[in-house]
C-alpha cells in the first residue's frame, strides 16, 4: 500500500514549504506523492510549492473540503492522508498509517499537539486521545482508504466550516476509525493572533450553532464578525 499526502492551502507561503520538507523527512518510500491544493492564494504559495518536489494544483472552489476533494481526484495511492499546511506529522507517520489500515482500520487520525505551551491548548490537545466526536477536527490530520473515501462521497463541498468533523462522523457510521498514539504538531498562530480563550470560545460557539442547524454562510459571517471585534 502507498500513501498520497494531500495538503489544502490558501495564502500559506510562510509555512507550506517547511510542511512539505517535514513530510518528506518523516516518511519513507510509502509516500509516493505530495499534492498541495491551492484555493486561489494571493501570496506566493503556489510559487514556493513549485520549487519543491510536491505537485500543486488549483481548486476551482475555495474551502478546505472542496480543495481536499480536488486533491483526492488527482491522487494515485491506496490511502489518502489529509494534512493542514501548518501541521507537522510525527516521525514514521506513514508506517503507522499502513499498520493501522492493515489492522482493518479503514480510517483514522493522530492525536494533537500545539507548538505553544499555553495550558488551555495543552488541555484541549490532551482530550484528542479520546474517541469522542467533539474533539475530531482537521488539525489532527486524517488518513482514509481510497475506496472508502469515494464510497462515502468525500468531503462536503458546501461546507466552509466543520468539514473535517462532519466527514469523521460519516466514516464512523460506515467503517472502523482509529486514533493513533502519536501526535501531529500544529501551529497555534491563530490562537496567538486572536487570543487563546477568545478563539476557543468562538470554536465552541460555531460547533454548537452547526449542530442546531445554522447554515454554513451564516456560521462564516458569525465567525468573521466576532474575529473583527
Amino acid at each position: 500500500m502507498k500513501i498520497s499526502v494531500i495538503i489544502p492551502a490558501y495564502n500559506e507561503e510562510d509555512v507550506v514549504v517547511d510542511t512539505i520538507d517535514q513530510v518528506q523527512r518523516r516518511s519513507g518510500n510509502i509516500v509516493t506523492e505530495i499534492i498541495v491544493v491551492d484555493g486561489g492564494s494571493t501570496d506566493r504559495t503556489v510559487e514556493h510549492v513549485q520549487k519543491t518536489s510536491a505537485k500543486v494544483i488549483t481548486s476551482a472552489q475555495k474551502g478546505r473540503g472542496a480543495q481536499m476533494n480536488a486533491g483526492a481526484e488527482q491522487a494515485q495511492a491506496d490511502i489518502f492522508y489529509f494534512l493542514h499546511a501548518d501541521s507537522i506529522p510525527p516521525v514514521g507517520f506513514d508506517q503507522q498509517i499502513i499498520e493501522a489500515v492493515s489492522s482493518e482500520a479503514k480510517a483514522g487520525c493522530f492525536q494533537l499537539a500545539f507548538d505553544d505551551n499555553h495550558w488551555l491548548l495543552r488541555s484541549y490537545a490532551w482530550f484528542t486521545r479520546f474517541d469522542v466526536d467533539t474533539f475530531r477536527f482537521g488539525d489532527q490530520s486524517l488518513f482514509i482508504d481510497r475506496d472508502v473515501f469515494f464510497t462515502i462521497g468525500g468531503f462536503r463541498d458546501n461546507h466552509l466550516l466543520m468539514e473535517d468533523n462532519e466527514i469523521v462522523r460519516r466514516i464512523k457510521s460506515d467503517c472502523s476509525f482509529t486514533i493513533l498514539e502519536d501526535a501531529v504538531v500544529t501551529s497555534a498562530r491563530s490562537y496567538r493572533q486572536v487570543g487563546v480563550v477568545k478563539l476557543q470560545l468562538i470554536f465552541v460557539l460555531i460547533f454548537t450553532l452547526y449542530f442546531v442547524g445554522v447554515e454554513q454562510k451564516t456560521l462564516v459571517h458569525i465567525k468573521e464578525y466576532i474575529l473583527q471585534q
